[in-house]
């Protein structure tokens, strides 16, 4: 059963794979509580972002992208940037999550950069700054909090009018909010518990061990796994907060 039985969303994804795509809707659901059916996708790989998308969504999530960077240039990006713009300006409540979360940022005039020394996997501890300890969605969350990771790119410049609400020991801007609209994003995967993190560092692996020194680290990552509890209603509680519940 739906905790919000009359909210239509869009989850925007950037993939390759149909297990994945399906795993990620898979993931969407459960976090946010949403029965099967209530999320409609589009994946920008396959299906460009044009005029025929309907835009009366009560709310828009952004997830990942296990083989696609927000910082290149793909063909589809353009496009994707200015449904964002829109979708801001609008007012629609939006969430991105790791990927989701640097493309908001470069659509807003963010930066966005290729960073391996500092990828992050696995669960890692995060910290709120002082704006996250009174932030609608944050401020009933511990000070410091464990979130799922998985990233080899990171925002380095926040957009204007942004806001950071989390941070980790090695980067700023695990979190941030744009002001006066309900945008979030989070650059942990917010999506994830887990189990499902697991699901993810398996099926991309190729991709994470240029950031690994062997098999055995990424393994040691996998075993080292914990659940959690804040993040794993997040995305929840953004419906909660946000939406026409």
């Amino acid at each position: 059963m739906s905790a919000f039985p009359n909210i239509s969303a869009l989850l925007i994804q950037a993939r390759t794979e149909a297990d994945m795509l399906q795993q990620e809707l898979d993931c969407f659901l459960e976090r946010t509580r949403l029965a099967d059916g209530q999320i409609r996708t589009r994946n920008v790989v396959t299906d460009p972002l044009d005029e025929d998308l309907p835009s009366g969504f009560d709310v828009v999530f952004i997830g990942g992208a296990g083989e696609f960077s927000a910082a290149d240039d793909h063909t589809w990006i353009p496009g994707l940037l200015e449904r964002v713009r829109r979708l801001v300006r609008s007012g629609t409540p939006l969430f991105g999550s790791c990927w989701g979360h640097q493309i908001i940022a470069r659509a807003l005039g963010g930066r966005v950069e290729h960073d391996s020394l500092r990828a992050e996997m696995g669960c890692l501890p995060v910290e709120l700054t002082d704006a996250g300890r009174t932030d609608a969605l944050f401020s009933g969350f511990p000070e410091t909090f464990l979130a799922n990771m998985g990233h080899h790119d990171r925002v380095t410049v926040l957009p204007p009018g942004a806001i950071e609400l989390a941070r980790s020991a090695t980067q700023p801007f695990q979190s941030f909010r744009i002001a006066g609209v309900p945008v979030y994003g989070t650059q942990f995967h917010s999506e994830l518990d887990a189990a499902r993190e697991k699901e993810r560092l398996i099926r991309y692996q190729k991709y994470y061990m240029d950031e690994m020194p062997d098999a055995t680290a990424l393994q040691g990552v996998m075993d080292a796994l914990a659940e959690t509890t804040e993040v794993d209603h997040l995305l929840y509680d953004f419906l909660r907060t946000f939406t026409q519940a």
